[in-house]
């Protein structure tokens, strides 16, 4: 395997390294297959020589820093290249732009071969090796690539591993009648075993996709179709699939893709009598991949794209000892997200957000308002079942108050998917007319406006607040509005999706500059949003976090720290301004004012938030110029009393030294003394007067300081008067209804045994 010197010595380092897990856990997989797996060796080692040099700096680079991804320096755009800029080389020419966003890496959204009107956007690709001819070439690529290299910037793509478009070369040499390549999917010869499949698989989408097979003319079989019938699903149980898919990944990694997106994980292992979805098998897979790119590539990160309830996310991370995915998106918190947009209410987010904050810190998630696909409600109902909250009539609550059909809402969206038969539906739209900013235009309601444009601003608050990698949806950093005019376009109005992926407005991008704009405003803001972020480390995703209590269920208050800073961040859900009931006693600076601000029963307005920061260097720093300025005071005032002392030493006369008679000493003493005693008397009533304005003075300073620190005491002392009074009434509460209780509990006795006498 080629133990000889020079870079093959480095693959050969690396391969050592994993050797014995990685022939583990194929030969586990594919029941001791020596030939498949010979030939996976071969594959890693084959690609590895093919990587360009550029790129095995930058591996080399981030071996040593393996936590590069993890800073708080780090912030993503997600952009369609036709929607962003045309094509590749338009998105090369925008880069100052994305620069000046501060974006440090980009997700290109699939750009794959694919055939129009059967391409579910890209994700049903023809040709993993070959850019769709509207965007470029894969030339254009890798020079795109190889600019944000030099820029600072990191490239991200989907790679879609669960199955092909039924263009694909396989699927077409199936259709042919080749069994090689029929066994590479799942044929059928009738429906015997797909409809013992469709017993236990459920359906990902129902009405506009129902059903998990179709029906292939060409040669009269079944074939497993579970998201569209033109997408058919790759059999993972055959070696040359695994070995042929992974050559297709390093392929793109080796053209300078250093973050691969892995769609549709958890699906891709099959097996009749389960439901299909994150069966064992899957996670044994993507160990395998995270092993094969440390070898071949280690610059390369893999983002885990599941879509799940947060049990079945978490165990994509891997272990510390066997890590599988680097990242995974934080679907949960999204939706969960929209809901306290939805309902103004933060338990449920407190709820989810402490589960997230009790996993451990090398577990990094990708946090996201808005992306290219819709909102799916997987919450916890139930948590939600205890305050009489149930799932379908929650998940139809939460799609009228987001299109504008619940009274008070500005939202404005679009379902996606919708089963009037099981009553559920998804939801799309961009984070701006979610937010109300699309109504309140239309309407030509300033007020509105304002309103709406603080609640964008703050939810990119509370994003850049998580752990993690923050996420902006290409359009969201000036406030870009749903396109509706994709209902008249014959390949794009039967998928809602389409209204938040319409083409960026390079005209309001050009208002940014216009800080009295909508566009202006938001992109500004979400500026200085990400420069803070930058600017503080504890912001890092190796903090400390924790949910603060603020005794008010519209107000949302998360805890950081990290080496010597602590931040507490308030969020107000409510459009109403509200009051966050906490008692942090040290000293904050508001990190959007850059004033001093207590950090105790913090008054927040609507859809606002604060940011307060303490720093023990700053404190450190206030004592010691305190300290420097009490010296300095107490070095002036020795200065002074010296002064005054030799004043006052140099007006008594010196002795004379030429000998004179005792009647002249005599006579002198006499006119000196009358002469002192005339002067003192004349300057008695200035000095006297002197001495009463310095009194005055410093007695005005001393009640000025007894007032400051008097009214201190008793703002400090009303916050906490007013937090115990909310938990004193708490506990009254909850006693006077255990006392209730028992009451009833006497009284029912009491009336038994009186019936029984009776």
């Amino acid at each position: 395997m080629g133990e000889c010197a020079g870079l093959t010595r480095e693959f050969a380092e690396r391969l050592e390294k994993r050797l014995d897990e990685l022939k583990w856990l194929y030969a586990e997989l594919y029941h001791n297959d020596e030939n498949a797996f010979r030939y996976f060796l071969s594959m890693l080692e084959r690609m590895y020589e093919a990587r360009p040099e550029e790129l095995k700096v930058l591996d080399r680079e981030r071996e040593q820093s393996a936590d590069w991804y993890r800073s708080n320096e780090v912030l993503g755009m997600m952009l369609y290249t036709n929607c962003f800029a045309g094509n590749l080389r338009g998105v090369r020419e925008k880069l100052p732009y994305l620069k000046e966003s501060g974006v440090t890496y980009i997700h290109l959204m699939p750009l794959l071969a694919s055939p129009k009107g059967r391409s579910d956007g890209g994700y049903a690709v023809a040709d993993f090796r070959q850019v769709e001819p509207e965007l470029g070439t894969m030339e254009d690529f890798a020079a795109l690539a190889s600019d944000c290299y030099k820029s600072g910037m990191s490239v991200c793509l989907d790679f879609v591993m669960n199955h092909t478009s039924e263009d694909h070369e396989w699927a077409r040499r199936a259709r042919a009648g080749e069994k090689e390549f029929q066994d590479r999917y799942f044929f059928f010869d009738n429906w015997n075993i797909p409809n013992e499949f469709d017993r236990t698989v459920p359906q990902v989408f129902p009405t506009t996709a129902p059903g998990n097979f179709s029906w292939c003319n060409e040669v009269g079989k079944v074939v497993m179709t579970s998201f569209y019938p033109y997408q058919w699903d790759l059999n993972y149980a055959n070696p040359t699939v695994f070995n042929d898919m992974t050559e297709n990944l390093f392929f793109l990694c080796n053209q300078g893709a250093d973050i691969i997106r892995l769609d549709a994980v958890p699906y891709i292992w099959k097996s009749l009598g389960t439901d299909c979805r994150n069966l064992p098998q899957v996670h044994t897979i993507v160990r395998l991949m995270r092993m094969a790119a440390e070898i071949v590539c280690p610059g390369v990160q893999l983002l885990g794209e599941v879509v799940m309830e947060p049990s079945k996310v978490v165990p994509y991370f891997g272990s510390t000892e066997k890590p599988e995915c680097h990242i995974l998106y934080n679907v949960t918190t999204m939706a969960t997200t929209w809901h306290t947009v939805a309902t103004k209410d933060v338990r449920l987010m407190k709820h989810q957000l402490g589960q997230i904050f009790a996993l451990p810190k090398q577990y990094l998630f990708l946090n996201y308002l808005r992306c290219h696909d819709d909102i799916g409600w997987g919450l916890d109902y139930g948590f939600l079942k205890q305050f009489g909250i149930g799932e379908v009539g929650h998940k139809r609550f939460l799609n009228d108050c987001l299109r504008g059909y619940f009274y008070g809402s500005d939202a404005r969206g679009e379902l996606y998917n919708d089963d009037p038969r099981l009553g559920d539906a998804r939801l799309c739209g961009t984070t701006a007319s979610l937010c109300g900013i699309e109504a309140a235009e239309y309407e030509g309601n300033a007020w509105k406006l304002d309103r709406a444009i603080r609640l964008h601003i703050m939810l990119h608050a509370f994003l850049f607040t998580q752990s993690g990698v923050p996420v902006i949806y290409s359009g969201d950093e000036i406030g870009q509005l749903n396109d509706y005019g994709y209902h008249n376009d014959p390949y794009k109005w039967d998928d809602s999706r389409y209204l938040h992926r319409g083409a960026f407005s390079w005209d309001e991008a050009a208002l940014r500059k216009d800080t009295e704009s909508r566009e202006g405003r938001i992109f500004n803001a979400l500026r200085k949003l990400e420069i803070t972020r930058r600017e503080h480390p504890v912001f890092l995703a190796a903090a400390d976090t924790w949910i603060i209590e603020t005794y008010n269920d519209h107000v949302l208050g998360i805890g950081r720290y990290y080496d010597g800073e602590k931040l507490v961040a308030l969020f107000n859900f409510s459009p109403q301004d509200e009051t966050a009931w906490v008692n942090e006693p040290e000293d904050y600076t508001d990190l959007m004012t850059g004033e001093s601000r207590r950090a105790q029963a913090v008054g927040i307005p609507a859809f606002d938030f604060a940011w307060l920061l303490w720093s023990r260097e700053e404190e450190l720093k206030r004592e010691k110029e305190a300290e420097a300025e009490r010296e300095a005071a107490a070095k002036k005032a020795a200065k002074e009393r010296k002064a005054a002392e030799k004043k006052k030493a140099s007006g008594a006369k010196k002795p004379e030294k030429n000998p004179v008679p005792e009647a002249e000493k005599m006579l002198d003493k006499e006119v000196e003394a009358k002469r002192e005693s005339e002067e003192t008397a004349a300057n008695k009533p200035a000095e006297r007067a002197e001495e009463a304005r310095k009194a005055e003075e410093e007695a005005s300073e001393a009640a000025a300081e007894r007032k400051a620190a008097e009214e201190r005491k008793a703002a400090e002392e009303a916050a906490r008067k007013t937090v115990e009074a909310v938990m004193k009434a708490e506990d009254a509460a909850k006693k006077a209804g255990k006392a209730a209780q028992s009451k009833r509990a006497a009284s029912g006795t009491k009336g038994k045994k009186k019936g029984t006498k009776k």
